[in-house]
């Protein structure tokens, strides 16, 4: 969802709306401690607390006018874990945490990590990642365009592993949200429908038993 100021509220301070970086809801921040300090004109830091009972984490931001311009901690992409084994879900959230942190070109290095931990876990084989995702049609049932994607998103972690490799034009913010995104969609595919498909079968069994 991002951060953002619905207005300026009570006391000057703004009402901040925000994904915690903590715990992943999305809310409206609580204000605590002294009124925001201006550190100058038309700039203030200032502080708010999830409003999650069980996290209650802080978060410190700079605001200017009308927007926040910088948190900490830094805003995360969100992302639903749910079924994904931990190996995967370890590596593609330190790439989610390192384009928090304006960290691209490693974020790249590590959304690739993420399609090497996938091709592992589901057993593909070849001598390269080229070729492992390639094998992976055989061991997964997903849309031929997440195959695509996938090979895109490859080039995408050479460009940022190799100097020589040349295949987008840059590695910065828009190219690793949109690599993240599409990773997410992979992760659905590949671990998280079939869950979801087998709940709505259970559900469709109990119906039948029950009207039996």
């Amino acid at each position: 969802m991002g951060i953002r100021v619905i207005n300026q509220g009570h006391g000057g301070g703004p009402v901040i709306v925000a994904c915690c970086p903590a715990c992943g809801r999305d809310g409206t921040f609580e204000r605590i401690g002294p009124e925001d300090v201006s550190i100058a004109p038309h700039y203030w830091l200032g502080q708010r607390r999830c409003p999650n009972v069980n996290c209650h984490s802080h978060l410190f931001f700079i605001w200017e006018k009308d927007r926040v311009i910088s948190t900490f901690p830094p805003q995360r992409l969100d992302f639903e874990k749910q079924n994904i084994p931990q190996k995967v879900s370890n590596v593609f959230e330190e790439a989610i945490s390192c384009h928090a942190n304006e960290c691209f070109v490693a974020a790249a290095m590590m959304i690739r990590r993420t399609l090497e931990e996938i091709c592992l876990d589901r057993g593909a084989k070849g001598d390269d990642l080229k070729k492992r995702i390639e094998s992976l049609k055989d061991k997964i049932l997903i849309p031929r365009e997440l195959l695509e994607g996938m090979d895109d998103l490859r080039l995408l972690g050479n460009d940022a592993a190799h100097i020589e490799s040349k295949t987008f034009e840059q590695i910065g913010n828009e190219e690793v949200e949109v690599g993240i995104e599409f990773t997410k969609e992979i992760l659905k595919a590949v671990y998280q429908y079939s869950h979801l498909l087998s709940k709505l079968k259970n559900l469709k069994k109990k119906e039948v038993t029950s009207a039996t």
